[in-house]
């Protein structure tokens, strides 16, 4: 299936915006090898971004299912997700279609996890009994263009060059402090700068992974569209998202502020830029599914929530 022609410059920015991130990220890192042991800090520094690139963890799917204590899904039981999971992953290219998997919460929510060869998406109980199928068809084309991307080793990655980072300035903070008698008594000089650079260089790398994330997200979204050549479903999912997730006390206290934090401290694009973007793309033939208005029934054994997840702070990839 071709991609839209209008949807071709947007992923070719998004693909720049990631590369042009990724080498800061990089460029930081050596920057620091190189303030603290000049050009030989510089090749270890290099080396070991080759090295994080190389041996970057892989998570097992299971691992981060089970913190959310997550029940896989038949066919018996969503044997209509499952064949809306398989065309979109044959259109996607992926070889192995992800498994489903329930997470007994309220809120609505969708995260996939794992690798091309072993992934599973994660669907609350919220978003499943308050989403149509074509909204829960552009949910799924989203975590399923993640996979295809390779998103969530791209994430991981960048989460470790920011962790390796601060380890980094914290050891260079301490060198400093370590020799900071020396200094006083001798001609020593160690350049603002540099000391700035140590400083600094944690929140650059943190504000760099917060960028690579929307960049992806943004990807995503163009990718899904272009699997179900449906903009409007996932537009509606994310606005239904949206309005969900506005509390009760958000709307007492501060109405008209549903999300206060800054755009450069999010790890998701703000809803309404996104929806304005699926909204400009083509439309082409959609996904054919009987009743793509209806919204799923689920088995008895899989009992509605009237709760939100418990303690859980993480949120993996969406």
């Amino acid at each position: 299936m071709s991609s839209s022609p209008r949807k071709l410059p947007g992923r070719f920015q998004n693909t720049f915006q990631t590369l042009v991130i990724l080498s800061a990220m990089v460029s930081l890192f050596g920057l620091l090898g190189w303030i603290m042991f000049g050009e030989f800090g510089v090749i270890w520094a290099l080396l070991i971004a080759g090295f994080i690139l190389l041996t970057t963890p892989r998570l097992s799917p299971f691992i981060v299912l089970r913190m959310y204590n997550a029940r896989a899904l038949s066919f018996e039981d969503a044997g209509v997700l499952y064949r809306i999971v398989a065309e979109l992953s044959r259109r996607a290219g992926l070889t192995y279609a992800p498994r489903l998997h329930y997470v007994p919460s309220r809120s609505m929510n969708a995260f996939s996890v794992g690798s091309k060869n072993n992934s599973a998406i994660a669907l609350s109980d919220g978003l499943v009994r308050l989403l149509s199928l074509r909204e829960l068809a552009g949910v799924l084309a989203h975590e399923i263009s993640h996979i295809s991307s390779n998103d969530l080793r791209l994430h991981a990655l960048a989460d470790m060059m920011t962790r390796v980072t601060s380890m980094l300035s914290f050891f260079g903070q301490a060198l400093i402090l370590f020799y900071l008698p020396m200094i006083f008594f001798s001609d020593v000089r160690i350049p603002l700068s540099f000391i700035l650079a140590l400083i600094f260089a944690p929140v650059v790398s943190m504000l760099l992974q917060l960028a690579l994330s929307r960049t992806r997200e943004f990807d995503a979204d163009l990718a899904a569209v272009g699997l179900t050549n449906d903009p409007r479903g996932l537009a509606t999912a994310l606005q239904k998202m949206e309005n969900y997730e506005s509390s009760i006390w958000d709307i007492l206290v501060a109405p008209g502020r549903k999300n206060p934090h800054p755009s450069i401290l999010r790890t998701h694009p703000h809803t309404r830029k996104r929806i304005e973007r699926l909204m400009n793309l083509e439309q082409g033939k959609e996904l054919e599914i009987p009743g793509f208005h209806d919204r799923i029934v689920l088995p008895e054994r899989f009992p509605e929530v009237f709760h939100q997840a418990g303690w859980h702070w993480f949120r993996p990839r969406r």
